[in-house]
């Protein structure tokens, strides 16, 4: 089979595709004919290997895993002991951000990961979901009407779903990104956009009860700057320093009623299908820029860690390169 592989953890060009092995199933395991695979900032972690936690996950000096990809949508075409309620020929879907596999034409995936994609969803859209569905989900929870929430980071795949859900919990919503992205936002339903080249939304004396951050950069005291009394920050990710700073000043601006810390999201299959039927209902439209062949990974992966992808790039192995 087809399949790009890393060997060391570096730029995109140091990817390359080459043949493997069609992998074999193990207990517990379903051998998938992949569909599409979204590409997602994690995987752009695992190819370059920082933050450090993509190191203590991936392999400290080097990826324990050769294939990126992990928002994986296939048709199941082996079945393993010890899997049950699957059957052959059976399109599903998961989150396998630790064992990844999905940019190769046949990937093995463990069966408790993975659920059925509804018959409303495509491929495409179905890929888009488990991992930034999963954070838009959990970092939108409990929005009421008339909450003020600033989503930093809101022109990819996580930030778009965040927009989506939480104007439709009536949420008034702030969203920071590059210049090219925040005339599309604003089109997106966006009350204010922030150019976050131009303006530092810290600085700008205005103050938010919410704060999705998708990837930290700033510090706790900054960030409390920008929370309202009671308000709540949450990071879904970042450098470990930052991680590690907001995590300790975080309990000094407790005391004073403001809530700074990480949104740990679960990965795995209920809230997988708890995203699947949202999509599926309409409740959340994933935005896809564009479709690519395997060929196309190391370009997409570069596009996803300059930040530069609006919404989502999927992979489709099937297609010609």
């Amino acid at each position: 089979m087809r399949a790009i592989v890393q060997d060391r953890y570096g730029p995109p060009e140091s990817l390359r595709m080459t043949d493997l092995p069609v992998p074999e199933q193990r207990a517990g395991q379903m051998r998938l004919q992949v569909l599409a695979c979204a590409v997602n900032l994690s995987e752009w972690e695992y190819l370059v290997g920082s933050p450090f936690y993509a190191r203590m996950v991936g392999g400290l000096r080097s990826p324990k895993r050769q294939v990126l990809g992990s928002d994986i949508v296939g048709v199941i075409d082996a079945i393993g002991p010890e899997v049950f309620g699957f059957k052959i020929g059976q399109r599903v879907m998961g989150d396998l951000v630790m064992e990844r596999g999905g940019f190769a034409d046949y990937a093995c995936v463990k069966a408790e990961h993975m659920v059925p994609v509804p018959e409303a969803l495509d491929d495409m859209q179905a890929a888009c979901l488990p991992q930034a569905g999963g954070i838009a989900v959990a970092g939108t929870a409990g929005l009421e009407p008339g909450d003020r929430l600033l989503i930093n980071g809101a022109g990819g795949g996580s930030g778009t779903m965040a927009l989506q859900l939480a104007l439709a919990a009536g949420a008034h919503v702030t969203t920071v990104d590059n210049a090219g992205k925040t005339g599309w936002l604003r089109d997106l339903g966006a009350d204010e956009v922030i150019d976050y080249r131009a303006q530092d939304f810290t600085h700008i004396g205005q103050k938010w009860n919410r704060i999705l951050d998708m990837v930290a950069t700033r510090g706790p005291g900054r960030i409390a700057r920008a929370l309202a009394p009671g308000g709540r920050y949450q990071a879904a990710g970042g450098d470990v320093g930052v991680l590690l700073r907001l995590l300790a000043g975080g309990l000094v601006h407790r005391l004073g009623g403001k809530s700074i810390g990480m949104r740990m999201v679960p990965s795995g299959r209920t809230l997988t299908a708890q995203v699947a039927k949202m999509a599926a209902k309409g409740v959340i439209k994933p935005q896809l820029e564009s479709v690519q062949p395997l060929s196309g990974v190391p370009e997409a992966l570069r596009r996803t860690g300059q930040g530069a992808v609006r919404g989502k790039l999927v992979i489709c192995p099937h297609l010609p390169d």
